[in-house]
């Protein structure tokens, strides 16, 4: 009974929903077959990427973590500040519920660098929902979720470092240090931080090619459990100060964004977090159980861009309380409660043609209920429902459906659909325009944020994967087809040169996106998987266009690891190579870069050799074909002139980079 109930109580403070429950059980049944494993049982079309898979790639921070993946597609966010920017289903970030733990993390001021902030020593896995995610973590999903689990004081080693540097002269130490306190308590300390210290110029344009700057990043958490009373808890803090200069090699940080002759940028963040999480499962019924989240965060970005100011603060606390049990038996399952979550929002923005102060505050309460059936076998399906109050957004409900059916061995088929609504941050999520000097022209309404309206759209989705043996080797094949459909939307126009139109959609807008995998397990120890993606991407803008810019219709990906057989003091040898090959996209209009992009690809390899279960040593080529863009800014040779834009970026801006590193760790 004490190893059901610990089961039910970690399944209820790390997933806090129905499908994801599922996720985690699979994760602890098979983490030791593939690294990145699309699950078959879970109702919704789910992928866990596990430790192993962190370890293909140097992984220095969440934002990077999916360059072996097929599902997420990352890119540069523009040409100064080194910012990736993530997609899935064809959409940004903002489209995404991103969440640690289950408690939302990169969300309002976080979107353009929160995805930088967990280093990716912390992560112990990540789940990858496609489709609108469930109804218990919100009302904002669109296009799926991203949910991070880091690691926990019982199951982390005692001692580990990592050491990391780079050709770009980047340089990261992280530190872990657990620590028994008491047969119930356990404590665990993380210690992160970086620096960029040389100036980098390899396109010889006079800027940097990534920033400068440091991050200090700390994070201590404790973990409370109690099997005999059913109780499990975990309380975490953590403080970031993250900095960034970019800009022209001749700018010196702190010279202010009033032009000195040269053009600098400086991005300073401050950010804290505290969260509880408590969970309770009844003792004569295990799977009855009550789960309590709570979070408070306070983020603080100032900086500028050249002339442009913008600096934004966010306090945020969050809460939500889950019951789960069953109806009438445990293939009935239900997941009900309520949610709170409070936003305060100061911004400075002073752009061209837009100079304001915004403020305001937003509050939301909702109630939520999720039904499951899984009949263990080959059905089973989620319908959640949630209705919120919204003081800028009224009362509105937030339908989801997820089902999977197995029609034969080794075939499954799911479908979904959901609605997900949104208040867009214009200038938190479109920060790569800042570095630009484009003219703002905010076409604000009637509506509540900005004068604009929300974000309102449907997903729907259909999804088959099937397994089976090719040359007696184990082998998957799948595809994915998902569209998208804004009813309402705020559209970013950037098809007129030295403008930027911010509008309500007048008109269509939709994204239609599909993906074909196959995967092989070519001999023992060596694993090929490869995928394909087509996007038909549309949305009326007010230049008339419709093609979406920066956006592949083609994506080719293939990954291939290799690792020798592990001696029984675990060494061992592995080998990863993943290739990532983009067709022409449709750039925005400036004065001197062209109307379309190049295809390309790119290549990323790593060795690691593991000594013993106590140490390692890795290195690897990143960009190993050297692709770089030809030209990343326009009007370089005049940043404070109108046509100068350093947004327009489709490929690598630093060309190839070569990096290693060490691990150690004492369990």
């Amino acid at each position: 009974m004490n190893k059901i109930k610990v089961l039910c109580l970690f399944a209820l403070v790390f997933s806090a929903t129905t499908f994801a429950q599922d996720t985690l059980q699979e994760v602890n049944l098979k983490a030791n077959e593939r690294s990145l494993k699309q699950l078959k049982k879970p109702a919704a079309n789910t992928y866990v990427m596990t430790k192993k898979e962190l370890l293909k790639a140097a992984c220095c921070n969440l934002a990077e973590s999916f360059d072996t993946n097929p599902v997420i597609d990352v890119a540069f966010a523009d040409a100064l500040t080194g910012a990736r920017q993530i997609k899935m289903l064809g959409l940004t970030s903002p489209y995404l519920t991103i969440t640690e733990e289950n408690i939302p993390s990169v969300r309002g001021a976080s979107q353009a660098f929160g995805l930088s902030f967990t280093p990716g020593t912390w992560i112990q896995s990540i789940q990858i929902t496609k489709g609108a995610g469930s109804v218990v973590n919100g009302f904002e999903s669109i296009s799926g979720q991203i949910n991070t689990e880091l690691l926990k004081p019982f199951e982390a080693e005692r001692f580990f470092v990592n050491f990391y540097g780079s050709s770009d002269a980047r340089f990261e130490l992280n530190t872990h240090i657990s620590q028994t306190l008491s047969q119930r308590w356990k404590s665990l300390l993380l210690v992160h931080g970086n620096a960029r210290v040389v100036q980098n110029d390899m396109n010889h344009d006079g800027f940097l090619d990534n920033p400068t700057g440091q991050q200090v990043n700390i994070l201590n958490r404790y973990q409370y459990t109690n099997n005999e009373k059913g109780v499990v808890g975990f309380f975490t803090f953590r403080y970031l100060n993250d900095q960034k200069i970019a800009g022209q090699k001749d700018f010196r940080d702190h010279a202010g964004f009033l032009h000195d002759g040269a053009w600098g940028s400086e991005i300073n963040t401050q950010r804290f977090d505290a969260s509880t999480k408590v969970g309770y499962v009844f003792p004569d019924m295990p799977f009855q159980s009550i789960g309590f989240q709570n979070a408070f965060s306070y983020h603080n970005q100032e900086g500028f861009y050249g002339l442009n100011q913008y600096g934004i603060s966010q306090t945020n606390f969050y809460s939500n309380l889950i019951f789960n049990s069953i109806i009438s038996n445990t293939l009935n399952k239900f997941a009900t409660g309520l949610s709170f979550n409070f936003d305060q929002y100061r911004e400075t923005v002073r752009v061209p043609n837009f100079v304001a102060n915004p403020h305001r505050i937003d509050t939301s309460v909702g109630a939520f209920f999720e039904y499951s059936y899984d009949n263990t076998d080959d059905f089973s399906v989620v319908a959640g429902a949630r209705v919120d109050y919204h003081n800028r957004l009224g009362v509105f409900a937030t339908p989801r459906l997820h089902a999977r059916y197995n029609p034969w061995e080794g075939g499954t088929l799911r479908v979904s659909a959901g609605r997900g609504k949104r208040i867009s941050n214009i200038f938190a999520e479109n920060q790569q325009f800042l570095a630009s000097n484009r003219i703002w022209n905010v076409a604000s309404g009637n509506g509540e944020i900005y004068g604009l309206d929300p974000e309102i759209a449907w997903n729907y989705g259909f999804s088959y994967a099937q397994s089976f043996k090719l040359f007696k080797r184990s082998a998957n094949i799948g595809a994915d087809i998902y569209r998208t459909d804004f009813q309402q939307q705020v559209v970013i126009d950037p098809y007129r040169a030295n403008e930027l139109s911010v509008r309500m959609l007048q008109g269509d807008s939709f994204v239609n996106a599909v993906q074909l995998d196959f995967s092989i397990n070519i001999l023992t120890h060596l694993n090929l998987r490869t995928s394909y993606k087509y996007y038909d991407m549309k949305t009326d803008f007010a230049s008339g266009a419709n093609q979406r810019p920066l956006q592949a219709k083609h994506r080719f990906f293939v990954n291939g690891e290799f690792s020798t057989h592990e001696h029984e003091n675990g060494s061992r040898w592995k080998f990863d190579a993943t290739y990532n090959w983009l067709g022409s996209q449709v750039l925005p209009t400036t004065t001197d870069l062209p109307q379309r992009s190049a295809a390309f690809g790119t290549l990323n390899t790593q060795v690691t050799r593991v000594f013993s279960k106590v140490f390692e040593v890795y290195g690897g080529i990143e960009n190993a074909t050297n692709f770089r863009q030809p030209q990343v800014i326009s009007g370089a040779n005049d940043p404070f002139g109108n046509n100068f834009d350093a947004s327009v970026v489709y490929g690598p801006v630093f060309g190839r980079m070569y990096y290693a590193g060490l691990r150690f760790k004492i369990n």
